[in-house]
């Protein structure tokens, strides 16, 4: 299966980490296959700043303040588009602000990377028609999932939801 990521820097904000990238397309493959994705497809993920994502965030979700990262995908009840030369599918685009990421990174006691690994897990999902908007037991699952794919990463999470964080 040969899966292609597309990785963009558009930012100065933050250094981009060495291996970073690696570790975004390992996030990649790990969701497609433990969803049991078979067939070939790519993804595009970009690094923007704070200010490139608040303006995303305004155009298309109309909140126009920063946010850690957007899901734009090209498919929908399991159809996606695809490239007729490659007949590759074409998932959608991931953009995520990695000054976002680093301010949450301090915040949640955890590296950048794990970070940045959970932001590309969680995006994934939404490109493959997962959603948490409602809450409920779609969030439940999805946040489940993610766990899972962190997990086997190496990167689970170091405090449980529900613990006090002093």
């Amino acid at each position: 299966m040969a899966n292609k990521v597309l990785i963009t820097n558009t930012q100065k904000a933050v250094k981009v980490p060495s291996g970073i990238k690696i570790l975004i397309r390992r996030s990649c493959n790990a969701v497609l296959a433990v969803e049991g994705f078979e067939q070939p497809c790519e993804v595009s993920v970009t690094f923007v700043d704070n200010e490139q994502i608040a303006v995303l965030n305004g155009e298309y979700r109309n909140k126009p303040q920063p946010t850690d990262v957007l899901s734009f995908p090209l498919g929908e009840d399991d159809t996606y588009d695809m490239d007729p030369e490659t007949e590759t599918l074409l998932l959608g685009d991931i953009v995520i602000s990695l000054e976002k990421a680093m301010e949450q990174a301090e915040l949640y006691g955890h590296s950048l990377q794990r970070e940045v690994a959970f932001l590309t897990v969680h995006s994934m999902y939404h490109l493959l028609g997962y959603d948490h908007e409602n809450g409920g037991r779609e969030a439940a699952i999805m946040r489940e999932k993610e766990e899972k794919v962190l997990a086997k990463l190496g990167l689970q999470r170091t405090f449980t939801y529900g613990q006090d964080i002093e």
